[in-house]
């Protein structure tokens, strides 16, 4: 399951829990300032229908590895200083590879979701690769494509020119037509 960034569905409910949130003093999109907590809080955190991770200790540390070396990035959401939902996942040339996410507090994790397709946009990159088919994605605008068009994307892609700034700027709201307070 793939979500194109231009077909991701703002709801009227996300569209106010968003505008809410960046009209809010303390609640604040980061990219990569707590990355291991990210990580953690993917790997242990309890799913519906699951009893356990994919997310085992040598992964975490393979994903470490990869953080370090710039290529798993970390979107963060922040209320007062309180790391409250997130995502990660690995940038490589001009795609988006999720790998897993998280949330704490209700809706956080859509929050940083809306952020990642924000930076995508502001950085031409057009597909984030979902990898889990759920209903929830499917309702935000992923869907599945044919692995000849997904394999055909990744060509035109993985090999591009990266991007050099994985940092998130409250401007890129606008990216959804959103408007960050002055």
């Amino acid at each position: 399951m793939v979500l194109p960034v231009n077909e991701f569905r703002l709801h009227r409910s996300l569209r106010k829990t968003l505008q809410r949130f960046i009209g809010t003093p303390g609640c604040e999109i980061r990219v990569d300032s707590a990355f291991s907590d990210v990580i953690q809080a993917c790997a242990y955190s309890p799913r519906d229908g699951q009893d356990g991770t994919w997310i085992l200790p040598a992964m975490q540390q393979a994903y470490f590895v990869w953080h370090e070396a710039g290529t798993v990035h970390s979107f963060e959401t922040w209320v007062d200083g309180e790391l409250v939902g997130g995502l990660y996942g690995v940038g490589l040339g001009r795609m988006f590879f999720g790998e897993s996410m998280f949330s704490r507090r209700t809706d956080a994790s859509k929050i940083a979701l809306a952020a990642l397709v924000c930076f995508c946009r502001s950085q031409c990159i057009g597909l984030v690769d979902c990898q889990q088919n759920t209903s929830h994605l499917a309702s935000l605008g992923a869907r599945e494509v044919p692995r000849s068009e997904f394999l055909c994307h990744l060509a035109a892609t993985v090999d591009a020119e990266p991007v050099r700034s994985w940092t998130y700027h409250e401007s890129m709201w606008t990216q959804l037509g959103l408007r960050p307070t002055p």
